[in-house]
């Protein structure tokens, strides 16, 4: 028998049964009389039972599958599980990789760029889009990169992020703040940068904001002109108005020295870095657990004691002084500022065209931004006396009488019985004191001044500290 024979009644014998497929072997060798319309009793039998068979076959199988159907539930869910866990596993895997990769990249960008420099101040960072053409005509460095911004200061970029971050508790400040008795009366708050911050800072006012043209009508803190050059604008005139403006450089916040430095061309990656190395909170220092803190107390302004604060207001304040300048010479005023002294003067003008005059005035210094002090207005008429930051202008340049009078006592006091119980201006230093109020006379009065510089130098020979 061949073995595709023996193969195909085994399958029979799967399918019917043992006897079933012998009987259709008996019949086809013709050992089996093979009357299909008459069947014999065995044949029946073996049929039917064959049929039987089947039929059992099947109910067992069926009562198998109800009866391993909760193991065959349990074997499913456990390969399911099984499928799961593999499949978190390879995902944990793969987001650990890409993480890796991703911290390796954040590292490497760390090392060549700044990508965050704290919170509310790090939105812009990157766009470091310029007005290349703008910068460029205006003279000014461009730059591509943040480690061009640290190049160009003169520091590393490691430097340059520990500078510029914006902090709202640290153990580190970079000012050192202390108070300066006012002429007036008061205190103002004097924030003094540390050394590599003050190098950056001068940096930034040599090489950038010097490049800048200032207005004509700014006096304060700029090269060649000084309260001298602008009291001569105002002398001899009929009417003299000053006017000051209040908590001017905290009225200069972050977002402002921002914009100026984006109106110069700069993308906001770099006009960011730069309005952060100019600006400062002002800080509250507390002490914790043996630590120093010191702790912000609100937004981001110019420093006063910073070299670059000054000329930054000179440049924010290029609309006011325009207006201020348009106003003026339509009522035919004389216009000058200094810092935040404002100051009009007029050679004809009537009480009308006075009070126009400062109505116009509080209502572009309101528009621009800032706050005109209610309490330092004053109106100066002809015949009385005219004074424009602290120097006479009535007929000519003048020092005022009485505090030269008083100058004089005190010289004279101390030439005689040293330093020790003087003061001048409440100032902590006299020496230094007495020798800036004498360039000072000098700078308005060259022949009084001569004769106080020789004073001065006498005190100091003699007293020497």
């Amino acid at each position: 028998m061949s073995d595709d024979r023996r193969t195909l009644l085994r399958q029979q014998m799967r399918e019917t049964s043992k006897e079933n497929v012998i009987l259709n072997e008996m019949k086809r060798l013709g050992f089996w009389p093979n009357e299909e319309n008459a069947p014999t009793l065995p044949e029946q039998i073996i049929t039917e039972e064959t049929a039987l068979n089947k039929e059992l076959r099947q109910l067992l199988n069926e009562q198998r599958l109800l009866q391993d159907r909760d193991r065959l539930l349990r074997k499913i869910r456990k390969e399911r599980m099984k499928a799961s866990r593999e499949k978190q596993k390879a995902n944990r895997e793969k987001r650990e990789a890409a993480r890796i990769v991703r911290k390796a990249a954040w590292q490497e960008k760390q090392q060549k760029d700044i990508v965050y420099l704290g919170e509310e101040v790090s939105s812009g960072l990157n766009d470091a889009t310029n007005n290349t053409e703008l910068l460029e005509k205006l003279g000014l460095p461009i730059f591509e990169s943040a480690a061009a911004v640290a190049t160009f200061l003169n520091i590393n970029l490691s430097q340059l992020r520990f500078l510029a971050y914006n902090r709202k508790v640290s153990k580190v400040s970079h000012y050192k703040r202390f108070y300066m008795a006012k002429k007036s009366g008061g205190k103002r708050l004097i924030s003094a940068p540390m050394p590599l911050l003050k190098s950056v800072q001068y940096q930034i006012l040599n090489e950038l904001l010097y490049r800048l043209e200032i207005q004509d009508t700014a006096y304060g803190f700029v090269p060649n002109r000084s309260i001298v050059d602008n009291a001569k604008q105002h002398i001899g005139q009929s009417v003299v108005i000053n006017m000051d403006l209040k908590n001017f450089f905290p009225t200069v916040t972050y977002k402002r020295v921002k914009g100026l430095f984006k109106a110069l061309g700069y993308g906001q990656k770099y006009a960011t870095i730069l309005a952060l190395l100019c600006t400062e909170p002002e800080t509250d220092e507390v002490k914790m657990d043996g630590e120093r803190y010191f702790v912000a107390t609100g937004e981001r302004h110019l420093p006063q004691g910073a070299p670059t604060s000054p000329v930054i207001t000179n440049l924010i304040c290029r609309t006011l002084d325009k207006r201020m300048l348009g106003a003026a010479n339509k009522l035919g005023f004389t216009f000058s500022r200094y810092a935040d002294d404002c100051t009009f003067s007029c050679a004809e003008a009537d009480k009308p065209n006075v009070n126009k005059m400062l109505w116009i005035a509080h209502r572009i210094v309101k528009e621009e931004g800032f706050i005109m002090h209610p309490d330092k207005l004053s109106i100066m008429h002809k015949g009385r006396h005219q004074e424009v930051t602290g120097i006479v202008v009535n007929e000519k340049l003048n020092v005022n009488r009485k505090d030269l009078k008083k100058f004089r006592a005190l010289l004279f006091q101390i030439e005689r019985d040293g330093f020790e119980g003087k003061s001048w201006n409440n100032s902590p230093n006299l020496p230094e004191c007495i020798q800036g109020y004498t360039n000072f006379v000098m700078m308005v009065n060259p022949v009084k001044g001569k004769v106080l510089k020789g004073q001065v130098r006498r005190i100091l020979a003699k007293h020497a500290c």
